[in-house]
């Protein structure tokens, strides 16, 4: 479970991307830009992690972030990987996608051979709330894999897209 309010718990920027995510909280946030709140304590002093469109990303420019790899294996685990025996595995996670000309969110699946599946693509203004998604992760039982989060800057300088509660459950 990572709730983004002491670090990004084992979560990488990726280095081939545009720009990167930004842990923040709305207490340092400019006014219009980004929830009012955090998901977790629902407070201004609450941290997430946000993308915004702005003068410095082009439309279209990508922000990714990967969790540490996922591994369904119990033996010849490696550091920094989670070794999870699991029947069935879901990502749950809070989103904020709010403004007129908002981008995209894109999750996926990616194997550590670099194959990638999309399991969310959302685009266009969602709502000036946190909402709740939770997504069901397959694949091969022998491969490792990572799920990646990707925001799309929009053409709106004041748009922007939030996330908070990025979590792991075995329970479908």
């Amino acid at each position: 479970h990572c709730n983004f309010e002491y670090d990004l718990c084992g979560w990488k920027q990726d280095e081939s991307d545009d720009f990167d995510w930004n842990l923040r909280t709305s207490s340092t946030a400019r006014l219009g830009t980004g929830p009012a709140t955090d998901h977790t304590l629902q407070e201004p002093s609450g941290y997430y992690i946000f993308i915004k469109s702005s003068f410095f990303q082009l439309p279209g420019q990508k922000a990714r972030i990967s969790s540490p790899v996922l591994s369904r294996r119990n033996k010849n685990c490696k550091v920094f990987t989670y070794c999870i025996l699991y029947a069935c595995l879901q990502i749950i996670f809070y989103y904020r996608m709010y403004g007129a000309h908002i981008g995209s969110l894109i999750v996926y699946q990616r194997t550590t051979l670099k194959h990638e599946r999309i399991l969310l693509n959302l685009t266009g203004n969602q709502g000036n709330f946190w909402q709740r998604k939770a997504l069901i992760l397959t694949g091969n039982g022998n491969e490792d894999f990572q799920v990646v989060f990707e925001g799309i800057a929009g053409k709106g300088p004041k748009d922007g897209i939030a996330l908070d509660d990025l979590t792991f459950s075995r329970e479908c």
